[in-house]
């Protein structure tokens, strides 16, 4: 806690008072313009009488415990307030994202600190306080005196967030524009934790996210989510956003997404897709999703199978998007049959010039596109496998079932 410090609670009604030290009223909120300064209280509304004024941050000359003392008295009414991000109207007692925490916190009280600015005081959002200390706060807010407060808050921990990490919701596009709101910190989330925290928001809510944030984070978020909250997100987007955040996801969870909506909403989102995602997806959305044509992904590496461990590491190369989670090798012979499975580890061991047939599995395991999930899933635990080729029914490679796929079907039963 800084030295000099103020809670959102010990402001609310805080006297303010002119040249003269005349009471012209009570602190009724405080907020900041963003696009100004993202951190520094711009405005007081301050209530005298009939109308609420307005205080400029420079306008003051210092603030306390003991009131808000002015060094400008030429104070305008309150108005129009869209570009500001008011403290109690629009932070108190809302949720906000805690991107540092990977959770979703309600505001219970906000932390300021005072500072000194071209010689007066200003303050400066620090935390948004979120636990029992800034409850009891509340609680006692108009009822004992704030240094009697702060006294007796001694024995309860804080709990609070520092405002950097917070990422405020706002559901209209055009108010997050001048807010200048942006979600940065949460691209930057491992997908599964931002899955978890849009699961814990509103519908609204998760649709000012997903707009909002880019069509890569979006598509690996969308796929950790359960599938009655994707399909809830991708029918409140715009077709085209829709169909943006589709397109990066893999084909096999794009098909099994789409599956889910209405056949209009999945068309519509088809259509507005690439040409070369739009067919890979739609082949896939033909197979029965209880076989292994439905639950296959048909992004892999495969090489002839005259190709050497220099043309598989070149290959690997030009397949960068997919190296985290590529763990084999196909080979396929001139029409595209499959003619061995090479694990990825075994190139680390052998010349760049060893065939890599001589580096394919002994046993080499497949299943037809008409396989069912049960038997593919019997395989994969029997076998323990990582992956499995698919192939269709004139016997040529058609995708891969890997262990993430079958456990996204475990978890999902």
């Amino acid at each position: 806690m800084p030295e000099n410090y103020m809670f959102l609670t010990e402001l609310l009604g805080l006297k303010v008072y002119d040249l003269k030290r005349r009471r012209i009223g009570r602190v009724r909120d405080a907020a900041l313009v963003p696009l100004v300064d993202p951190v520094r209280v711009d405005r007081f509304l301050v209530g005298g009488g009939w109308a609420w004024l307005t205080v400029r941050h420079d306008q003051v000359a210092s603030i306390s415990l003991d009131g808000i003392y002015l060094r400008d008295e030429n104070l305008t009414p309150h108005h129009g307030d869209e570009y500001m991000l008011r403290m109690v109207r629009d932070l108190l007692d809302q949720q906000v994202i805690d991107a540092q925490g990977r959770k979703v916190v309600r505001v219970t009280d906000i932390t300021f600190e005072i500072r000194q600015e071209n010689g007066h005081d200003v303050l400066w959002v620090s935390d948004v306080d979120i636990g029992v200390r800034s409850i009891f706060r509340r609680l006692f807010q108009g009822v004992l005196p704030p240094r009697w407060i702060r006294k007796a808050q001694v024995i309860i921990p804080p709990s609070s967030i520092r405002w950097e990490f917070c990422n405020i919701v706002e559901p209209d596009p055009q108010r997050r524009l001048r807010l200048n709101i942006t979600h940065q910190a949460l691209e930057n989330l491992h997908p599964a934790d931002l899955a978890d925290i849009v699961e814990e928001l509103s519908p609204e809510d998760r649709e000012a996210i997903f707009e909002t944030i880019a069509s890569d984070a979006a598509a690996d978020a969308l796929s950790e989510v359960e599938p009655e909250i994707q399909t809830s997100i991708l029918e409140s987007l715009e077709t085209e956003k829709a169909a943006d955040i589709v397109e990066e996801m893999a084909p096999d969870e794009a098909a099994d997404v789409l599956a889910e909506l209405e056949d209009e909403k999945s068309a519509e989102i088809l259509d507005e897709m690439e040409t070369e995602t739009k067919t890979e997806v739609s082949e896939l959305l033909e197979y029965d999703e209880d076989t292994a044509g439905g639950m296959m992904n048909t992004e892999y590496v495969s090489l002839h199978a005259n190709a050497k461990v220099n043309d598989a590491v070149a290959a690997l190369k030009g397949h960068e998007e997919l190296l985290e989670s590529l763990n084999t090798l196909l080979l396929v012979d001139a029409d595209e049959r499959l003619a061995g499975a090479v694990p990825v580890a075994r190139l680390f061991v052998a010349g760049g010039d060893t065939p890599l047939k001589e580096l394919s599995v002994e046993r080499l395991l497949s299943v037809r596109v008409d396989e069912k999930q049960a038997r593919v899933t019997e395989l994969f635990d029997k076998y323990n496998l990582l992956t499995l080729p698919v192939l269709d029914e004139e016997g040529k490679l058609a995708g891969v079932i890997t262990a993430d796929d079958i456990i996204s079907v475990l978890r999902q039963k």
